[in-house]
């Protein structure tokens, strides 16, 4: 199987890195510490040489029953429950240590699907991920399985880490699994089975060629995997389904050498986000902001500050997308809010400085962050 380049590889520069259970805890014997070095070694150097890096990482659940001398997972969820609470101490404690020996800070992030349904728990979330990133701190993320029962029952992280590379629009989502990638067939059934090196994320076809779930351990089969790509490609990225065992396989990838499945996005980043944003028909509320902000905005691709806002319309929530309008009522540009309706009223006409004694505390000092705008037409 020769390795294809790919310029899409090479060139991304925001990765979430997806590892599944049966590689993080060698199908079950608790958690390899080896292999786990080997990745945090790797990404170190994808950081050092300029990549933003988040780690989504199965195991815990796993580890738990090692720890609690359990041989079966068991179906019980209040046991699962246990075995999350149990096995995360141990995986973040892997974590940290490995990424520490290699000059890497670290940070645990649990999260749930419903965290990232919400409009303001996900702009939370993802300004938390970014600012991470910004300090050189690796996030390591799993789901809180602990506390949320349908995430045990039917979440799987395949799909937590598409979810993430949408939070925070990565160019690339990589998933490490203990297979080559995907085939047209069951290789271990039909000998004429080809591997499919690159395709169309989203391509109904794909799915009729994944099959279940292959591990006692891990929840997904290859079927989630193509699942999650399509959900990343909503966002604009592309998914590479990869052997985690292959040597160097982080760094190869990021050097553009396809080693796996690619599965190839059709809309790029910034278009499917301003797509979003653009059928976004429930617009919550606006802001109306003086000439000097207009023209920022339409013209250097700025930040709408609240010091450039005159007046607020409507009663929405921090996360909401509103409209931004000039001084003639006209549409400037839409976007996240940073805000709710009636802290934004405080803040107009207010320096960032000024917004802890107005409202107690600062969340971030833009009204809507140039990431989260898009200029309308």
């Amino acid at each position: 199987m020769t390795a294809q380049l790919s310029p899409v590889l090479r060139d991304a520069r925001r990765i979430v890195v997806k590892v599944g259970s049966s590689l993080v805890t060698n199908e079950g014997r608790g958690l390899d510490e080896a292999a786990i070095g080997e990745w945090c070694r790797q990404l170190a150097q994808l950081a050092q040489a300029g990549k933003e890096v988040i780690m989504v990482s199965s195991g815990a659940i796993a580890e738990g029953m090692k720890r609690l001398g359990w041989t079966t997972r068991p179906s019980e969820v209040p046991a699962l429950q246990a075995a999350a609470a149990v096995g995360q101490m141990g995986l973040a404690q892997m974590y940290e240590t490995q990424l520490r020996a290699h000059g890497m800070g670290s940070a645990q992030v649990l999260l749930t699907h419903a965290d990232l349904a919400d409009r303001e728990r996900y702009l939370n979330a993802r300004s938390t991920l970014l600012t991470l990133l910004q300090h050189r701190v690796l996030p390591v993320i799993n789901e809180n399985d602990t506390v949320v029962n349908d995430e045990i029952k039917f979440g799987d992280n395949d799909t937590l880490g598409a979810l993430v590379a949408n939070l925070v629009e990565a160019d690339l989502l990589i998933i490490l699994t203990d297979q080559k990638g995907l085939y047209t067939a069951d290789p271990r059934k039909d000998p004429a089975a080809k591997f499919v090196h690159e395709a169309r994320a989203g391509d109904l076809a794909l799915e009729a060629m994944a099959g279940g779930a292959g591990s006692s351990i891990g929840k997904g089969g290859m079927l989630t995997k193509i699942l999650a790509a399509k959900r990343a490609a909503g966002s604009g990225a592309s998914t590479l389904i990869a052997w985690g065992r292959a040597p160097d396989a982080l760094l190869r990838v990021a050097q553009g050498e396809n080693i796996g499945t690619m599965l190839v996005a059709q809309t790029a980043k910034q278009q499917a986000r301003k797509q979003w944003m653009a059928d976004h028909l429930q617009l919550r509320g606006s802001v109306t902001v003086d000439a000097g902000a207009a023209h920022k905005l339409r013209t250097e691709g700025k930040s709408l500050l609240p010091i450039g806002m005159t007046s607020v319309e409507g009663d929405f929530s921090r996360g909401d997308v509103i409209a931004i309008r000039d001084d003639q009522g006209a549409e400037v540009a839409r976007g996240l809010a940073n805000y709710a309706a009636a802290e934004a009223r405080l803040l107009c006409r207010k320096p960032s400085h000024e917004f802890e004694s107005l409202l107690g505390y600062t969340a971030e000092p833009e009204m809507v962050h140039r990431d989260n705008l898009i200029l309308s037409r």
